[in-house]
């Protein structure tokens, strides 16, 4: 499948696009609360030394983060939703 087809296929609007990445960063908090929860206990009461002293946990979160929410899982919610979309018109 060429290119420009494969980006037709996976065309949905601007607000279709904008709530399927929240959908994606929730999701991805979700599977990511405990590195979340480590890096807020790390920040704690600090201001700027939080950048150097949590670094590490930082780098963990963005990690995890970033499992969740790039843009081959941002295409498949395109192609699932395409596909529901589909489904509904057919009936």
């Amino acid at each position: 499948m060429g290119y420009i087809q494969e980006a037709r296929e996976n065309h949905v609007k601007k607000k279709v696009e904008e709530a399927l990445r929240s959908k994606m960063k929730q999701k991805a908090l979700k599977e990511c609360d405990k590195y979340c929860a480590k890096y807020a206990e790390c920040a704690t009461g600090r201001t700027f030394s939080v950048v150097w002293r949590c670094r590490k946990q930082a780098k963990e979160l963005n990690e995890c983060l970033h499992q969740y929410t790039n843009d081959s899982i941002l295409e498949e919610m395109k192609r699932s939703y395409v596909l529901e979309q589909e489904k509904q018109e057919q009936k």
